[in-house]
């Protein structure tokens, strides 16, 4: 298959940061970038969904959110006893990447839509809910057998009322609302623009993530390689998952792709006033500097060929 054209604009970014290069992306379009891309994703998901039936998803979902709390359980013994981090920065990293990247997910559905495939729409209303187990989890390994008492009511405000979540829930209601019946007006712009925009918000990204790699090399081998491993080892857990449910190829590819990316917009905002003691550079630096791009350039594409051979295998 052809490869995915919108994440070259991520490595032109790449190469425009490392070069030094006066590049920039105004803060503004920035910003309004974010919000089109997660009301985006939103509403294809609520448009998706309101063809589904919701019942028949209860039990797949408790699954999903399960293996969504374990994949933080699993990473922080490796970075505190392996890695020999803090007790704060280990839980700080484990919620990072049980938690999930929107605009990961936004590459794997172009994929897929590259690739003429199809996929469950509750597949966003995960996207949504993946978020919020994680940052507990890593709130709770933070402070376990810590003095200090966790704002909780802060802590969820910000996870629910921030950006990311907000509006994803958002546009997961208007789409639901509106079905496939009613969305046309809006198609043009949430839907036929979508790759157009991703391109100039990946671009924005390359740029950001070639500084947090000159930033992450400081802190050596160890964590390269676990913001390398963690992913694919998190992503088999989502084909397996996938293939089980019966999902769809797609969907099992969207899955994976949850369970393998890392959040760095939701997780670093919950962790600065959870676990302020935690030092964002490694978080930000792993998640955006190095597990971003190998999702979008080796990740995705890994996963699907993954997810096709178990399929396959499996008639």
């Amino acid at each position: 298959m052809a490869f995915e054209p919108v994440v070259l604009f991520f490595l032109l970014g790449v190469i425009a940061g490392l070069a030094k290069s006066d590049l920039k992306i105004p803060t503004a379009v920035y910003e309004a970038l974010s919000v089109y891309l997660l009301l985006a994703i939103g509403i294809t998901g609520g448009v998706k969904l309101a063809e589904s039936t919701l019942l028949p998803l209860i039990l797949p979902g408790l699954a999903i959110l399960l293996v969504g709390c374990l994949i933080p359980l699993i990473c922080y013994p490796v970075l505190q006893y392996f890695g020999g981090l803090k007790r704060a920065d280990s839980a700080s990293l484990a919620a990072h990447y049980g938690s999930v990247s929107v605009v990961t997910f936004s590459v794997a559905v172009a994929f897929l839509a590259q690739a003429g495939l199809d996929y469950e729409g509750h597949m966003v209303v995960f996207l949504v809910l993946l978020e919020i187990p994680a940052l507990v989890v890593g709130i709770l390994l933070a402070r376990a057998g810590m003095a200090g008492k966790t704002r909780w009511g802060k802590t969820l405000r910000e996870v629910f009322f921030g950006k990311s979540i907000f509006l994803l829930i958002g546009g997961l209601i208007i789409g639901f609302a509106a079905g496939p019946d009613h969305i046309g007006p809006l198609e043009p712009l949430f839907f036929d623009l979508f790759k157009g925009l991703l391109a100039f918000f990946l671009l924005e990204m390359g740029l950001v993530a070639a500084a947090k790699i000159a930033d992450f090399r400081y802190y050596g081998k160890f964590l390269i390689g676990f913001a390398i491993v963690m992913p694919v080892f998190s992503a088999v857990l989502g084909v397996f998952l996938g293939w089980g449910l019966g999902l769809s190829l797609g969907g099992t590819l969207l899955l994976a792709t949850l369970y393998a990316s890392a959040s760095y917009i939701a997780a670093p905002a919950a962790m600065r006033i959870a676990v302020p003691e935690a030092n964002p550079a490694l978080s930000i630096g792993a998640s955006l500097g190095v597990t971003f791009p190998f999702n979008i350039f080796v990740g995705v594409p890994l996963y699907f060929w993954m997810a096709d051979l178990l399929y396959s295998m499996g008639g």
